[in-house]
């Protein structure tokens, strides 16, 4: 396996300092995590910089003093030690199994390997990352074993949601990527072609230009309809002169980070109705990103957005608006009234207000690094409007 634009060495040992100065002030010997896929699967990309694919578990037990061991799919018996391999950076031995979330009997196969190198590794204390999204064979096993188990979670969401400056570099990276792939959809649209060619146009260029995972999301429909976010096994409708199509790209670039942007594109020219919807959320959208300051609190930034919103007879939100990105599609802080975890320099954040009142679905969506002061440029430069082709 190779990885696009591999994070460097000196970024995965930044990584590996911050997490064993955590498991330091926690008093723990190992933490545990577990992948399924790339979209969401970041904390095994971030230690490891090789992500979990295609609904195979991979589990990695990060040690306190010594190389990481890792579990993934392999023939029964595995047991590979490692030395200064090029692609499992940080690692000295794999073990394997060949076990399927589909098939319900071998889930539980994982679990005994990852308990057995943590009790042959003489773990006591091992902190957990996202334990609810464990399978309940693992934390189970764990604590039958006796380790004593601690969620580590938010502890390390602290410390690995502002980005480095290797990291803030390649969003940059990723940002104009997408910047391209949107400026390629744009050539694509044309009477007659259907929304799943525009999409297998996103993923090609992405592809090309070096993503290697992510989602293209949007379903034409005729103005005075909504344009509504849906996937590629709804995406038949073929597009007709003055249809529109609202586009979300989210896609990973170099190194494995997620950005991504939306836009509404119109097959002629666009109505009134469709163009103050889109001067709503951006004007939304600009409101936002005036409240994310170092050390907000995400709560209230949530319930000032609603205000912002209900002034203008708009709707108060009740999805998710605006959330931190990174090796994961979606990773802390979430703004909203349920997150704990305040905003600081350094972070990535997605900020995509909305609506839909059935004639349309507003939406906007870009990428911003929180400065000292605040957000700074838009990372994607894609012009804020709609595209009238």
């Amino acid at each position: 396996m190779k990885t696009v634009s591999p994070i460097s060495d000196a970024e995965m040992a930044r990584r590996w300092q911050l997490a064993r100065t955590v498991m330091s002030e926690l008093g723990l010997d190992a933490l545990v995590m577990q992948a399924r896929e790339d979209w969401m699967g970041g904390y095994v990309r971030w230690f490891t910089d090789v992500p979990a694919m295609n609904g195979y578990p991979r589990s990695v037990i990060f040690w306190a003093d010594r190389p990481m061991t890792v579990v993934e799919m392999g023939a029964f018996g595995t047991d590979r030690s490692l030395t200064h391999d090029a692609v499992h950076r940080g690692v000295d031995r794999i073990l394997g199994t060949p076990s399927f979330v589909s098939i319900h009997y071998t889930v539980e196969y994982d679990s005994a390997l990852v308990v057995q190198a943590l009790s042959e590794g003489g773990a006591r204390r091992v902190g957990l990352l996202a334990p609810g999204a464990l399978p309940h064979s693992l934390v189970a096993g764990i604590a039958a074993w006796g380790f004593e188990a601690v969620d580590a979670t938010d502890a390390l969401d602290l410390v690995k949601a502002p980005k480095s400056p290797e990291e803030q570099e390649l969003i940059r990276l990723t940002a104009a990527l997408q910047d391209a792939v949107f400026a390629e959809v744009c050539d694509a649209m044309r009477p007659g072609v259907t929304d799943r060619q525009i999409m297998a146009v996103a993923e090609a260029a992405g592809r090309r230009l070096g993503s290697d995972q992510g989602i293209h999301l949007g379903l034409s429909a005729r103005l005075g309809e909504a344009s509504r976010f849906h996937g590629r096994h709804l995406q038949q409708r073929e597009m007709a002169q003055g249809d529109h199509l609202s586009i979300l790209i989210e896609v990973n670039g170099p190194g494995g980070i997620y950005l991504e942007i939306a836009r509404t594109m119109v097959l002629g020219a666009a109505d009134d109705h469709l163009l103050q919807a889109f001067a709503h959320v951006k004007a939304a959208q600009d409101h936002v990103l005036g409240l994310l300051l170092p050390g907000a609190d995400p709560a209230a930034v949530a319930l000032a957005h609603d205000g912002f919103m209900q002034a203008r007879d708009l709707p108060a939100e009740t999805r998710l608006f605006a959330h931190g990105q990174g090796s994961e599609m979606v990773e802390r802080p979430l703004i909203r009234q349920d997150e704990t975890l305040p905003l600081a320099e350094g972070m990535l954040m997605a900020v995509h207000p909305g609506y839909d009142d059935g004639r349309v679905f507003a939406v906007i969506c870009d990428n911003y690094l929180i400065g000292p002061n605040g957000p700074g440029e838009c990372l994607h430069r894609t012009e804020k409007k709609i595209f009238e082709l």
